[in-house]
């Protein structure tokens, strides 16, 4: 199927919430630019820890983690991945399968225990009681917000810790310390500046605080960010964004920046390797540059293993140990958030053949509630069974694979194969509208007069469409000539209410065909034809074919009913064969009376009095009358059709007939002249 008809997914059994997508947003032409990142790295230079202070960090498992610094964020590329990323399968969609942040990622790039106790525990609403009991300080109404503190108030009361401060005053800075590492970086909300207070009970023994493990609640907490983000409604995001950039250095040949020095790759943890200044052209790079990048993704781009010629000998012993987690499908925690690790899909990143993974099994996200005092333990038991179970629920190395046609075959049915559109909303447009006025040209242009009624209708079926379209469209030019004759049509409009203007409104004469072009908007609907000097629109919404012309039944005109609506008009005569004085006291008498015309219109409409013809009306003229004004207008239009309709079938009746015609033709222009004058007074 063509991919700017359908980009996927062509079936729903995967991802079943594509309508709630960024994608589909996307498509639709409804950019939301760059995402705002939610990460405040920025400031934890400026404490100053102690001694005494990095060792409890260490002992509550925060000691590689401390040691990253605030790296540059790249937004753009950040807001490219999101548009990949997909709540459904937890995984990132790509051009050459799934990919996803794993555990064994967050455990190389940042040093967390993967490995533990889950990350869980009782929710607050207050601040005063909990920042009391484990920092010795209440924060003042300005800096507390329901469960949440800010940043600024820790780093302000507690980022100096003095050299001879008690042992209690030392552990009260350096939970305020981790509280401000986690709420700044793997716990960073949206809020800004503001961090929960339900963590510091976990730090209240640093021992303890080392057996939870950290960076699976940091990936569960990533998870949830990356999905809500992913929604087309939102506009910003959270959680540990430095993980998410450079897992997509070490994974993606996109956006990936040059270093100034050559890596050193015994540094751990392992995102250390993007420290340092760095250079490339990153500048001018915006979402949409990502968006093709990642659109048009080759594999030769894609680092599978991106670890595996690292030197594993400066990895701890506790991390090396649970690396085999990465392949464990269980459920994530954080508070209250729970997400399902899925390494399934991804069992490239593992070395592994990847094989048709299982149903995706659909699930809420349930909101647990922040009501103070409670112990989400009891609310999230089935979670942490899973989590309990993580060890049994390893993918095992033997797992089937399948042929990589027959997996791509199956992974382009259910993913989104790409986020942009190749041709934007804007050239598919002008692209369609060009080819819809060739079509139109193509079907005026065909000859009919050789079609059948049916085939002919067909063609007229197809004008009615082209011109549908083509209706609303400003400055649709149908064909050249056709474009001629509506410019021209506008001007006799102008031409008309200026004189009407001075002359005062009057209803339409008899002749169907005379007032065309009422107003502008009528030139819209059709091109014009020419009827001897007469100009009709050509609607073609209702035309039909007779077999021989393509005709409108409602403005098509009998050329012989037309000249039996104005009276006093013989049948059609060769004016050169009627007697020579007749026709020149006709002329004569015509051409007086549009000087009159014009004298008269001149005058009325400068404010002058009226020309003596208008003293010459006889007695009793009715001026009102709608038959008599109609024939001054009528006249001009009448000899034209009448010299087009005639044939050679009445030229025997043209020498009998000339002098009753030159008399009617001497009493229309008298009648013409007496109505002229009519309309000036």
């Amino acid at each position: 199927m063509d991919i700017l008809a359908n980009p996927g997914p062509l079936k729903d059994i995967v991802l079943y919430d594509q309508e709630k997508h960024v994608s589909s947003a996307v498509w639709d032409g409804q950019e939301r630019g760059a995402l705002r990142c939610h990460e405040h790295t920025s400031k934890l230079g400026e404490w100053k820890l102690k001694p005494k202070q990095i060792e409890l960090v260490e002992r509550a498992g925060f000691g590689y983690l401390r040691r990253i610094p605030a790296i540059s964020l790249d937004n753009p590329l950040i807001s490219a991945l999101v548009e990949r990323w997909r709540r459904e399968t937890n995984t990132f969609h790509f051009t050459t399968g799934e990919m996803t942040v794993t555990l064994e990622d967050i455990a190389l790039l940042l040093g967390l225990g993967i490995d533990g106790k889950p990350v869980i525990g009782v929710t607050y609403t207050t601040c005063s009681a909990v920042c009391e009991r484990y920092l010795g300080k209440v924060p003042e109404s300005n800096y507390a917000s329901g469960g949440m503190v800010k940043l600024s108030w820790l780093k302000d009361k507690f980022s100096d810790c003095k050299d001879d401060a008690s042992f209690e005053r030392v552990e009260y800075c350096t939970r305020a310390y981790l509280l401000y590492l986690v709420g700044s970086t793997i716990f960073s909300t949206t809020t800004g500046n503001k961090v929960p207070v339900m963590y510091l009970p976990l730090f209240e023994d640093f021992d303890d605080a080392g057996t939870f493990a950290w960076g699976a609640a940091a990936l569960a907490f990533l998870y949830r960010a990356l999905g809500n983000a992913s929604v087309k409604s939102q506009s910003t995001i959270c959680g540990c964004l430095t993980l998410l950039q450079c897992w997509s250095y070490y994974h993606l040949n996109v956006g990936r920046p040059k270093l100034n020095r050559e890596p050193i790759h015994d540094h751990f943890p392992f995102v250390l390797r993007w420290k340092g200044k760095q250079t490339g052209p990153t500048a001018n790079r915006d979402v949409v540059f990502y968006r093709k990048a990642l659109d048009a993704l080759k594999p030769c781009e894609v680092e599978w293993l991106p670890y595996e010629n690292m030197d594993g000998r400066y990895i701890p012993d506790h991390i090396r140990n649970s690396l085999q987690l990465g392949r464990s499908k269980t459920m994530l925690i954080s508070f209250d958030k729970a997400e399902r690790h899925l390494p399934d899909r991804c069992l490239k990143q593992f070395a592994l053949f990847q094989g048709i993974p299982e149903d995706v099994q659909k699930w809420v996200r349930k909101s647990r509630g922040v009501d103070g005092g409670v112990d989400l333990s009891v609310k999230m038991e089935s979670e942490l069974s899973e989590w309990e179970m993580r060890w049994e629920n390893i993918v095992p190395d033997d797992v089937l694979g399948v042929d990589e046609a027959d997996y791509m075959r199956w992974y382009l049915g259910i993913t989104r194969k790409i986020v942009g559109r190749p041709i934007s909303l804007s050239s598919e447009f002008q692209r369609t509208i060009t080819n819809v006025r060739d079509i139109l040209e193509l079907a005026e242009n065909f000859q009919t007069h050789d079609l059948d009624l049916e085939r002919g209708n067909m063609i007229s079926r197809i004008m009615n469409l082209a011109q549908d379209c083509l209706r609303d469209q400003a400055g649709v030019t149908v064909t050249a000539e056709s474009q001629q004759q509506i410019e021209l049509g506008k001007r006799m409009r102008g031409k008309e209410r200026v004189r009407r203007k001075g002359m005062g409104k009057r209803r339409k004469g008899i002749d169907p065909m005379e007032d065309y072009g009422g107003s502008e908007d009528e030139s819209q609907f059709g091109p014009v034809v020419e009827v001897g000097e007469m100009h009709l629109p050509l609607t073609h919404t209702n035309s039909v074919y007779d077999g021989t012309h393509l005709y409108d039944p409602v403005t098509k005109v009998d050329d012989m009913e037309l000249c039996d609506t104005i009276r006093q008009l013989p049948e059609t005569q060769d004016i050169n064969k009627i007697d020579g004085s007749l026709l020149d006291d006709a002329d004569k008498s015509f051409e007086d009376s549009k000087l009159h015309e014009e004298i008269d219109t001149t005058n009325v409409m400068s404010g002058e009095e009226p020309t003596e013809s208008m003293a010459e009306l006889p007695e009793g003229y009715d001026v009102k009358k709608e038959d008599k004004e109609s024939k001054v207008e009528d006249y001009d239009a009448a000899k034209e059709i009448i010299s087009d309709v005639s044939g050679e079938e009445n030229a025997n009746r043209e020498e009998e007939d000339g002098t009753e015609m030159g008399e009617s033709v001497a009493d229309s222009s008298s009648l013409e002249r007496r109505g002229a004058n009519t309309m000036v007074a």
